[in-house]
Parts: C-alpha cells; sequence; structure tokens
C-alpha cells in the first residue's frame, strides 16, 4: 500500500512540474468592426448578391480568422473576426481590407443585417442595421 501511496505521489509531483505553457502560442481572439458596406437595393429571391464588406486589422500581429454570420429568423448579424498574436512584435499600422459576402436570397421576407460596429462605453456590441428587401 506504501509503494502505491509513494508511486502515485511521485507521479503527482512529476507532472505538477511539467511547464508545458510555454510551447502554446499566446492568442487573442476578438471581433473586428466593419468599417463600411455596401448592401445591395433589393434581393431577388433564389439569386445571389453580394454585401461588399471593409474593415481594419489594428497591426500587423492581427490576422483575419473568419467571419461570423448568424441567422436569428430574418436577422443576419454579420462581424469579423481575428486572431492576434500577443508574442509578437508588432508595428501598429492598421491596414484594410476587402470583403465580398455572398448572399443567397432563401426567404422571401426583408432581411435585416445588423453588422457589427464596436462596443461602447459599457462593453455592449453596437450594431448598424440595414433592411434589404426581396423580390
Amino acid at each position: 500500500m506504501k509503494k502505491h501511496i509513494l508511486l502515485f505521489a511521485s507521479v503527482f509531483v512529476f507532472y505538477s512540474c511539467l511547464n508545458d505553457d510555454n510551447d502554446r502560442p499566446n492568442l487573442e481572439f476578438s471581433f473586428v468592426a466593419i468599417d463600411e458596406y455596401i448592401a445591395p437595393v433589393s434581393f431577388v429571391f433564389g439569386q445571389k448578391d453580394t454585401i461588399k464588406l471593409k474593415y481594419s486589422l489594428k497591426n500587423n500581429c492581427s490576422y483575419f480568422d473568419n467571419i461570423y454570420y448568424e441567422y436569428q429568423d430574418t436577422t443576419r448579424i454579420v462581424a469579423f473576426r481575428a486572431i492576434t498574436d500577443l508574442d509578437a512584435t508588432c508595428a501598429d499600422d492598421a491596414t484594410q481590407y476587402d470583403y465580398n459576402l455572398i448572399v443567397t436570397a432563401t426567404q422571401q421576407e426583408d432581411y435585416l443585417f445588423k453588422f457589427y460596429k464596436g462596443e461602447d462605453a459599457n462593453g455592449d456590441a453596437v450594431f448598424e442595421e440595414v433592411v434589404v428587401p426581396v423580390n
């Protein structure tokens, strides 16, 4: 019994002394505001159309991750997600990028798009809304 306890204690001490945190990248995932958008005047049911978006990354340590596109009934929430390498040496030169969001009008009701614009002083998300009717 003493051998089992000694073995368990030895394994526990060995694993607790391992420091594998240095092997993992120090990354931050965040939402990026949409600087500008150009939405079509209307959609045609069953057809594809393009919403032109612009976003900015704050420095050369931030990278595009993906577009956040959430469905809520007839509402679509749109934002960009970025990854920032917190351990890298960064130059604070914001760069603006273009993105073409292809939308297929699969509903006959009007679309309400909510474009993420950042956060207010309380940390709440701020959106700019636009309605695109479907013909």
